[in-house]
């Protein structure tokens, strides 16, 4: 079965969005990612992005995810899998 199809199968539309998000910002630098920012730059509510950020910290392989702080909104630390 192709990569692209297991990667539908084990996450929903919201959490693949969020899975590609997150890779292009850590390509780009970035480590820590508020939540508020990622739902302004997704057209996705704080909360439906805080929810799929959980699920995707306990059910992610590629990423880790780590909820790191909450000041005005939860951030938090991303950083890929060593293997």
């Amino acid at each position: 079965m192709p990569s692209h199809i297991k990667f539908r199968e084990k996450y929903n539309e919201t959490q693949s969005r969020l899975i590609t998000y997150l890779r292009k910002g850590l390509e780009s630098g970035r480590h820590y990612f508020k939540s508020k920012y990622i739902a302004k730059d997704l057209g996705l509510s704080s909360k439906e992005v805080g929810t799929n950020m959980a699920i995707l910290a306990d059910i992610c392989q590629e990423l880790t995810i780590v909820k790191w702080s909450y000041s005005n909104s939860t951030t938090w630390m991303v950083s890929p899998v060593k293997n």
